[in-house]
């Protein structure tokens, strides 16, 4: 097989040619997931204390709570939120493989 290629050479050149112009339109019409759209992981707490105000709720629960979670390994930020109403909410986020 080779030898025919080396009898035609403006042959193989022109079949070069052609793979090379097949390859450069596949490369534009293939597609490319090459960023998924992936979510972290996170975990959410949540913690109720009926009667309480926010300021009591950040001092006797979320403090504590804070406290033990900021030395996660992995963890890349939380974010708390407390309320009038004695709620208490906790979202921590992940790093990807964790």
């Amino acid at each position: 097989m080779s030898r025919f290629f080396i009898d035609r050479p403006v042959f193989a050149v022109v079949v070069s040619v052609v793979f090379v112009l097949a390859g450069g339109a596949a490369v534009f019409t293939l597609p490319v997931a090459q960023y998924p759209e992936v979510t972290p992981p996170t975990v959410q707490v949540t913690a109720l204390y009926p009667g309480a105000n926010a300021l009591t709720v950040r001092e006797t629960v979320a403090a504590p709570i804070e406290e033990q979670v900021s030395g996660v390994e992995g963890m890349m930020y939380m974010s708390s939120q407390s309320t009038n109403d004695g709620a208490y909410n906790l979202t921590v986020t992940f790093r990807l493989g964790t």
